[in-house]
């Protein structure tokens, strides 16, 4: 089957189940594993040949619910639960899997002139739900969710031949949207935090400079996104210290720096929201987290 006929297809199915039952995530979900399990069945499917069956699917799903109108959040979740429960696979590759998922699903909404940051959204969210249905590890599903969703975004602005500072803003509001989907089922913040801090690090892979201006401007977002649907603001800038931290790790980066880059974008946040705000997260980001003796700077500039 060709890239083309199998999209088409499955924006046919979801049209289709959408109409019939009016349940977008479970019809979704259904059509994503149906297709993802012929589709490996049939060929085998090698690593590279599925991860591009997964973001065409992850596209195709998003069309579909577009055309009728659907929410794209909602598509968007029912498309990562289906990628995982399609592949069948609880080791490492499930990230490799939520990852390109989710980095379709943006693309499929830029393609339909949708929302960014609520398929950003509906992609952490299944995650979350895969992640527990599958035995995965919570933070390292958000991470791939995000690190897919926030390189989606990242590409497609630069391919609009929009500034670097378009990119940013544009990432910082799919944060920002990201976050409230993990407060708005009821997830752990600080772990969400962390994932997302995680995934933007993976996803950008910049240079040392930039990958501290990333990390500051996304904890930052993390901070705004948890404060407007009243989450726990203090546990979310913790968890986004702790990401910076694991994430520069992984990375080889000045751990020291990564955790203060974190804790002045949390805190610069914060105060922008209010001075109780502020200092409920200043003492939630100072002193020693992970090991790390974490100490507040000013903004970091190129």
């Amino acid at each position: 089957m060709t890239q083309k006929s199998m999209m088409e297809s499955v924006k046919e199915e979801i049209v289709s189940a959408i109409k019939g039952t009016g349940d977008i995530v479970n019809a979704v979900v259904n059509t994503v594993a149906g297709t993802l399990t012929n589709t490996i069945k049939s060929s085998g499917a090698v690593t590279a040949s599925l991860i591009g069956a997964l973001s065409d699917t992850a596209r195709a799903s998003i069309h579909g619910a577009a055309q009728v109108g659907g929410d794209i959040g909602a598509a968007a979740k029912g498309v990562i639960i289906g990628a995982l429960r399609g592949t069948k696979d609880t080791s490492a590759e499930a990230l490799d899997t939520i990852k390109a998922t989710a980095g379709g699903v943006v693309r499929g909404a830029a393609e339909v002139a949708g929302n960014l940051g609520t398929a950003a959204k509906g992609a952490i969210q299944g995650a979350l739900s895969g992640a527990k249905e599958m035995g995965l590890d919570v933070v390292d599903a958000t991470s791939a969710a995000a690190s897919g969703a926030l390189t989606a975004t990242s590409e497609i602005i630069k391919e609009a031949s929009k500034t670097g500072a378009s990119v940013i803003q544009a990432s910082s509001d799919v944060v920002r949207v990201a976050i409230q989907g993990i407060v708005e089922v009821g997830g752990d913040v600080g772990s969400g935090a962390k994932g997302i801090i995680l995934g933007a690090l993976k996803g950008t892979k910049q240079s040392s400079t930039e990958a501290l201006e990333t990390i500051s401007t996304t904890a930052g977002a993390v901070v705004k996104g948890t404060s407007e649907l009243a989450g726990d603001v203090a546990t979310a800038a913790k968890g986004a210290v702790e990401g910076a931290i694991a994430g520069a790790k992984e990375l080889s980066m000045d751990v020291a720096e990564a955790a203060s880059a974190a804790a002045t974008g949390a805190v610069k946040a914060a105060g922008e929201i209010g001075s109780g705000v502020a200092e409920q997260v200043r003492k939630a980001v100072t002193g020693t987290i992970a090991g790390v003796k974490v100490v507040l700077k000013e903004p970091f500039k190129k």
